[in-house]
């Protein structure tokens, strides 16, 4: 309880998943219900849905190999939607932020294939390998990396 205090509540943060995949719609037919279900899913807390900004691919990210049979099995038989999974190599996703809109710019045209947004449209740069994570910090000092979806925008 507090008197007089404005609280802003963040919310309850996303961590960076463990295990990535792309998602393919199995059925084009029921397109709409496997939407649906992805983002219902997402919003439990199952895992995360990342949107690639280069060409518009899903990835689900999970922190075990469990939870996308799990998806797999609800989305079939609470939304009657079926899909696949392709494996990709993937080390980390962080979410980026920088007060600077210029280097922000730069990081966006130079990076434009590592980056995906998340369910709640926030930026997440999609490292392969922590060589290359490293290696965008470098080169892009004005830019924040975060491991959880937790920061003020």
């Amino acid at each position: 309880m507090t008197e007089g205090e404005k609280l802003k509540f963040k919310g309850i943060p996303s961590f960076s998943p463990e295990q990535f995949r792309y998602v393919n719609n199995t059925d084009p037919m029921k397109t709409k219900q496997l939407a649906k279900g992805l983002n219902e899913l997402m919003d439990e807390g199952v895992a995360q849905l990342f949107t690639k900004e280069d060409n518009g691919r899903k990835i689900i990210g999970t922190v075990g190999a469990l939870q996308f049979e799990v998806i797999q099995h609800r989305l079939l038989h609470e939304y009657g939607a079926s899909c696949s999974y392709e494996p990709m190599s993937m080390h980390k996703a962080c979410w980026v932020k920088c007060d600077d809109p210029l280097a922000m710019k730069e990081f966006e045209q130079r990076r434009k294939k590592d980056l995906a947004t998340d369910k709640d449209g926030h930026l997440v740069f999609m490292a392969e390998s922590a060589w290359m994570l490293k290696m965008a910090q470098e080169n892009h000092p004005k830019v924040q990396f975060y491991f959880t979806s937790e920061m003020d925008y």
